[in-house]
This record gives C-alpha cells, sequence and structure tokens, in this order.
C-alpha cells in the first residue's frame, strides 16, 4: 500500500505543486488548507506523515504541531518553513518535528526528507545493526566505525555523538537535541568541538564534508544513504575553513 501524506498548508499552488509532485512517486495524498481542516482530517484518517506549512491563518504552525504530537506522537512530521525563518525551524525541530524543508524547495530535496522521515518511523521498531554511507559504516552492536573498511578509534563521547546521529540519519538534529541526546554541555564550543573532531576521523577532506552535514543555524545531519540528491549543494554550504566557524 502506498504511504499515504497529509498536506497542510494554506497556498492552493504549493498544495498543487506537491499533489503532483507526490502523487507521481506513488504517495496517496490528503489535502488541508487550514489547521481546523488538519485535526478533523487527523481524527478520522491515519496518515503516514504529514507536511505542514508553519505559516497557517487560523493558528500557528507550532501549535498544530505540538497538538498533532500529543495525538499522535509516532507520526512523521516535515515542516515548510521560510528562507530566513532560523528560529521557526529550531522551535519546530524542538517540539519534534522530523525535518524541515526552506522555501522555495526542489522536489528532489523533499522527496529526501520524506524518505528519511518514513525511515525513521520504521527504524524505531528496532535498531539497524550496521549503517553504511559513502564508505563509512557504523556497527551498532559491536561499537565498531570504519572508513573504507578501516577501523576507526572514537573517544566514549565522541562515539556517543555520532550513534544519535546515525540513529537519527538523515534528520537534521539541533544542537539542543543533540546535548540533550549525549547529556553533555550545553557551550556551543562544546559541540563544535565534537563535531569538528568527528570529521577528521571521518571525512576524506574535514572542510568540504560529504557524511557530517552543517544545517546552519539550526544544527548538524548525518547523510543517509538516499540524500544524493542535495549533497553537493550541502558540502557546499559547509565548504569553509573550522576556525571560520562561528555557531555550532
Amino acid at each position: 500500500m502506498s504511504p499515504t501524506i497529509l498536506v497542510i498548508d494554506d497556498e492552493p499552488p504549493i498544495r498543487k505543486l506537491l499533489r503532483m509532485g507526490l502523487s507521481t512517486q506513488g504517495y496517496a495524498i490528503l489535502e488541508a488548507a487550514n489547521a481546523a481542516t488538519a485535526l478533523e482530517i487527523l481524527a478520522r484518517e491515519s496518515p503516514d506523515l504529514v507536511i505542514l506549512d508553519l505559516g497557517l491563518p487560523d493558528m500557528r504552525g507550532h501549535d498544530l504541531l505540538r497538538a498533532i504530537r500529543v495525538s499522535h506522537p509516532g507520526l512523521p512530521v516535515v515542516v515548510l518553513s521560510s528562507r530566513d525563518d532560523e528560529g521557526g525551524k529550531v522551535e519546530a525541530l524542538d517540539l519534534g518535528a522530523d525535518d524541515y524543508v526552506t522555501k522555495p524547495f526542489g522536489m528532489a530535496e523533499l522527496l529526501a526528507r520524506l524518505r528519511a522521515a518514513l525511515r525513521h518511523q520504521l527504524a524505531a521498531r528496532g535498531e539497524r545493526p550496521v549503517f553504511r554511507v559513502d564508505g563509512l559504516s557504523v556497527d551498532l552492536v559491536r561499537r565498531v566505525v570504519k572508513v573504507d573498511d578501516a577501523e576507526v578509534k572514537l573517544t566514549p563521547r565522541e562515539y556517543d555523538f555520532l550513534r544519535v546521529l546515525v540513529l537519527h540519519a538523515g534528520k537534521v538534529l539541533t544542537h539542543a537535541q543533540l546535548m540533550h541526546e549525549v547529556s553533555a554541555s550545553s557551550e556551543p564550543q562544546y559541540l563544535r568541538v565534537y563535531m569538528r573532531q568527528l570529521r577528521q576521523k571521518l571525512e576524506a577532506d574535514p572542510e568540504r564534508p560529504r557524511i557530517l552535514l552543517t544545517e546552519t543555524g539550526v544544527g548538524y545531519r548525518l547523510r543517509a544513504p538516499d540524500d544524493e540528491p542535495n549533497l553537493k549543494l550541502r558540502a557546499a554550504t559547509d565548504a569553509k575553513p573550522a576556525a571560520t566557524e562561528t555557531s555550532p
């Protein structure tokens, strides 16, 4: 059975774009132009994923997200946000959104985010023992990390950060979420140091990372195996000397 996606957006052109683009990929589509209609649909239907625009006419998108998390705690939610709303993205992720896509967006990027969110839903039923992407392999059972079949020694805290990223591969994690997951210091510099150390050990070119990607002003994302469409764009964004970083 095809996954069903509930699209919540008050702009008809956006809903039409998503309906046409997603249906050609085999997804079934439900649509809501406001929060009230979305809540009615959620009360009677069981979508596999929600695409939520944060700018709704009758309710703040974050408040609707909070309500969805209460009534459907395991339902994947990918939010649509404006390019300059970094605070809104972080708030949505902290409220439990699985990912975000910035308007205007490409269909390839959106599809990658949807696949990642749906994969997380399935993975929640049990950890996959080995994660592989671009020469990196992480054995979550044996706690063995390899790059191109050569074992890489990580400190316990480096492994803690990597394990959290692996379990959420393809999903952006905010700085606060990462710190909380490993019970680490909340100082931004602390996280920045560990991400730099991981890149030194895992990336072929730490200054142009292909695996451990920065979401500027938001957090970090470990590249998922099917996240190739946006690799060049994200690698270019991350291609700056570590010494010039001003935020984690």
